[in-house]
């Protein structure tokens, strides 16, 4: 089961849309709780609490310290999942697969927003964790879920 993180430093307002996104993987089993990170509009947070589930942390860094799972999918709010993902996911962590990046539709300038599946000991290793630093901790071979 994972843990994952949004990022909300960027895009609040996409947070309502990927939050109903994560809903069919928690169903599903794959995902054990949802830390938000870096905050947004409180009465929006506290609505989306109430409905989801989801708990707040102030950064990204204290979301992964906060984690229950020792796997974690770090997502931006502004991602728009592809379709399937839920299926490339499951696929990808009942083969055993490890680290992953998660490439999801949309962006600007053919820049596609991404998010990073990885594993909590090697984020908390990182000072000042962001998706950027994590991406970059994965290397350039890093398997796309794509």
């Amino acid at each position: 089961m994972l843990t994952v993180i949004v990022e909300t430093a960027d895009a609040g307002d996409r947070l309502p849309a990927l939050l109903a996104a994560l809903t069919s993987a928690a169903v599903e089993g794959l995902v054990r709780e949802v830390l938000i990170a870096g905050g947004g509009p409180p009465e929006l947070l506290a609505v989306l609490r109430e409905e989801t589930g989801a708990e707040l942390a102030d950064d990204v860094a204290a979301a992964i310290k906060a984690a229950r799972s020792d796997r974690l999918l770090v997502l931006p709010a502004r991602i728009r999942l592809k379709a399937g993902w839920l299926e490339m996911l499951a696929r990808h962590l009942r083969g055993g697969e490890g680290d992953a990046v998660i490439v999801g539709e949309g962006g600007f300038f053919g820049e596609k927003p991404f998010g990073v599946l990885i594993g909590q000991s090697v984020a908390a290793g990182l000072a000042h964790p962001d998706l950027k630093r994590l991406r970059g901790q994965l290397g350039r071979g890093a398997v796309r879920l794509a």
